[in-house]
């Protein structure tokens, strides 16, 4: 069976889940991955509120969309950030307090498992769920990182600080994978530039600093991979049992003029200078068929999620596109060897 096409709804937070939901619908989708912004889905009131949860689940149904995951991408970072002024801008009153750096992050870890407890009443509700279904629910978002400032960094860092930031991560992240065990609730987090991961050595290192924990695994996204020169393919056979989401978005490198390096020389996106930036998807230059060829190796049958972002075309028009395009690249795995009907068993 196809895999189901979502949209991811983090871009499209300035729009209420009741006028996105038909557009998505409009635009060729299955499904939303919910983000906790905007309105689309409060952690708090799905946590108090059965009726929350309920009508939420029926504004989908009654634009045909169903959803499989959540994302907290926002709070999940303040868990291990060095937290200064531009937090405030993504983070609720109720994370942000007083802006201490320890309370917010010690907020923030509190509230990444009351996301994983929203989560899973709310995947426990979803309509058609059949009794004694164990399905994880999936919350894919980011960790933040008390290190990633040291990359390439002068005065020299040592392997010794670079272990710090790893053992910082295990002691805020493993009391969240805990709860998460507990709630059968996957973490997926999106391998990025300023996380603990941002490439396949680094994610290696953040299993081993967790201890090779059951509930953390990764939102396979190969546009943070690719622009970095990592091997985006790799990573899924490298992870092949720790993929619990994936996110197709695409993007180009090496389309600047020279004046940009890889690390955006405090630009914009979309400034023509740039070495990278982000594109809708069939238009930058991931090999999204080789993608599909290594999902289908390790079996994924969750969703493909499009994050859109793209600065230069208009966005409905690039998710719309985007859909069509996730469809036809996307091809199920062979029942069948192809040459097994030389054998005269088979005939």
């Amino acid at each position: 069976m196809p895999r189901p096409v979502t949209l991811c709804s983090g871009q499209w937070a300035d729009l209420p889940l009741e006028k996105l939901a038909p557009l998505v619908k409009s635009m060729g989708y299955d499904g939303v991955e919910l983000a906790c912004w905007g309105d689309h889905f409060d952690v708090d009131a799905a946590l108090s509120s059965k009726t929350y949860i309920r009508d939420k689940w029926q504004l989908l149904l009654d634009h045909g969309l169903t959803a499989f995951a959540v994302s907290n991408h926002l709070v999940g970072q303040a868990v291990c950030d060095l937290i200064d002024e531009r937090h405030q801008s993504i983070l609720a009153p109720s994370i942000w307090g007083d802006g201490d750096p320890e309370g917010v992050r010690k907020r923030a870890a509190r509230q990444m498992i009351a996301t994983g407890k929203a989560a899973r009443a709310f995947m426990d509700a979803k309509p058609g769920r059949k009794a004694g279904d164990k399905t994880p629910a999936v919350v894919n978002g980011f960790t933040g990182s008390s290190i990633w400032h040291t990359i390439y960094a002068f005065p020299p860092t040592s392997q010794a600080h670079w272990e710090k930031g790893f053992v910082d991560f295990a002691k805020r992240w493993t009391p969240i994978l805990d709860a998460y065990e507990k709630l059968n609730v996957n973490f997926a987090l999106e391998v990025h530039p300023t996380e603990i991961a941002f490439d396949i050595a680094s994610a290696q290192r953040a299993i081993a600093a967790v201890k090779g924990h059951p509930r953390f695994g990764f939102n396979y996204d190969p546009s943070h991979l690719g622009y970095q020169g990592v091997d985006y393919v790799k990573f899924i056979r490298t992870f092949s049992d720790r993929i619990y989401h994936v996110h197709m978005k695409d993007v180009w490198w090496g389309h600047g003029d020279g004046t940009v390096g890889v690390f955006g020389g405090h630009t914009d996106f979309g400034d023509a200078r740039r070495f990278w930036d982000f594109r809708s998807l069939g238009h930058g230059d991931i090999r999204f068929e080789d993608i599909i060829v290594a999902l289908n190796d390790i079996k994924y049958q969750g969703p493909l999620s499009v994050e859109w972002e793209d600065i230069r075309m208009d966005r409905v028009h690039g998710a719309r596109e985007a859909a069509a395009y996730v469809r036809k690249v996307d091809f199920p795995s062979s029942a069948i060897a192809f040459d097994a009907a030389f054998d005269k068993k088979n005939a």
